[in-house]
């Protein structure tokens, strides 16, 4: 049985090896390719681009990674300084999105991810959480991550992908405040949205955290074992 494709969306950063530096690149962290492969599936890397979304009708799933914050435009609200979008993230993404969604394709967003999904869906953001929350627990300093306590929602999608998990790590600054369309399935010891579904669909799931960098990547497991071609 072949592998199921899993498109990955990827970064645009300044990045260095060998000789070079500081070269903007599309790129992802090898975690997302290996928890992909571990599962079973091939993982594309997807550079931004909304010239056209064609090559999902070749992908068996998307994984919209996660990175800088999702632009405010894209659900209404004004920019608060603190945020750092990519437009062209967004927009090549929000692309994608609506074609992985019309062909009800399974789709995983970790981070941004999830929260593109749910300017996607109608919600809102709160741009910087440590206004809401009053702590910076969920990012602690940069490039170091967090960790808490997660429950999720008896009789979810999201309950059944992770039964016995109760701890997941961090590392965003910004959060749910309005889901939209869709159902909010976890949550943090502090109230923060963890995990969205859209039980309606095939597998639609958003996580706040990052399992590819886990020991058990299960929602990355669960959208490819969702992606299996029957």
């Amino acid at each position: 049985m072949s592998r199921p494709l899993i498109g990955i969306t990827s970064y645009v950063e300044p990045a260095s090896w060998a000789v070079w530096r500081d070269v903007p690149a599309a790129l992802v962290p090898q975690a997302y390719v290996r928890a992909v492969t571990a599962a079973g599936g091939r993982a594309v890397v997807l550079p931004p681009d909304d010239l056209d979304a064609d090559l999902v009708a070749v992908l068996d799933g998307l994984l919209l990674a996660g990175g800088a914050d999702v632009g405010p435009e894209r659900y209404d609200r004004p920019v608060d300084p603190r945020t750092e979008p990519r437009p062209d993230r967004d927009a090549g993404e929000l692309t994608l999105l609506a074609a992985a969604l019309a062909a009800d394709l399974p789709v995983l967003g970790v981070c941004r991810g999830m929260q593109l999904l749910v300017a996607a869906h109608g919600g809102t953001l709160h741009q910087h959480l440590p206004d809401v929350v009053g702590h910076h627990r969920h990012r602690p300093a940069p490039g170091v991550y967090g960790a808490h306590p997660v429950r999720f929602a008896a009789g979810s999608r999201t309950a059944a992908v992770l039964a016995g998990v109760d701890r997941v790590n961090s590392y965003h600054h910004q959060g749910v405040a309005d889901p939209g369309r869709l159902t909010v399935t976890g949550w943090a010891d502090d109230g923060v949205v963890e995990a969205v579904e859209d039980p309606a669909r095939r597998f639609l799931l958003g996580v706040q955290w990052h399992p590819e960098n886990d020991d058990d990547p299960r929602p990355v497991t669960a959208l490819v074992r969702a992606a299996r071609p029957d």
